[in-house]
């Protein structure tokens, strides 16, 4: 997560990076609908996402990036109430559509520094989140060199790198997504995905 999401949750920042999989049945199209399925507690999280180009394995954070093929938009949609229902992640990150990317590649040379972006989300038009990349408690580079010490990274793997504060379950009292509602997830100089409940 960012260090901000961090302070408004009051979450102390773990020493180690905390990781979850996301079923790769979840993924759907930039501008497609999601389905709450049967959560009563739908909630977004916007977020830089990256595409590894070259396999990892053992990576120093210097190297890191020469291993990214690009980066991409992502809304990391949870199920809140089935993320609480298990001390993993699993089930309450990979329902069917939770996980709208896009809404392309740009590839890594287009991109000068992915730890100095603008991101923003928007709910119906309600600006929820908006921060930098430059506040992610960890950088892209130190997210790789973390996960390539377990295990392989191969091309075409991708990695959302966490979310900033303003995501519903933290507001007071939580606010969670409708059917109908519009969620726009937009990076400067990545791009914009727009995604509508269904229903409604």
């Amino acid at each position: 997560k960012h260090a901000d999401e961090a302070r408004k949750l009051g979450v102390q920042i773990p020493e180690h990076q905390v990781w979850f999989n996301k079923q790769i049945t979840c993924i759907c199209g930039p501008f497609d609908e999601i389905d709450p399925g049967v959560t009563e507690k739908l909630d977004y999280e916007a977020e830089l996402g990256v595409v590894i180009g070259a396999p990892a394995k053992g990576v120093k954070k210097e190297q890191a990036l020469a291993h990214v093929f690009g980066y991409f938009v992502a809304n990391d949609v949870s199920a809140r109430d089935w993320q609480q229902h298990t001390p993993t992640f699993t089930m309450g990150k990979s329902f069917d559509t939770h996980g709208p990317i896009g809404p392309w590649i740009v590839t890594a040379d287009e991109v000068a520094d992915p730890q100095n972006l603008e991101l923003r989300c928007y709910v119906n038009d309600e600006l929820r989140q908006t921060t930098n990349t430059n506040d992610m408690v960890h950088t892209v580079a130190r997210q790789i060199e973390y996960l390539s010490t377990a295990f392989t990274l191969e091309p075409g793997d991708l990695i959302a790198t966490g979310t900033p504060s303003g995501v519903g379950v933290a507001m007071d009292p939580p606010v969670f997504l409708r059917p109908g509602d519009v969620v726009r997830c937009e990076i400067d100089g990545i791009g914009v995905i727009e995604n509508r409940v269904k229903g409604g």
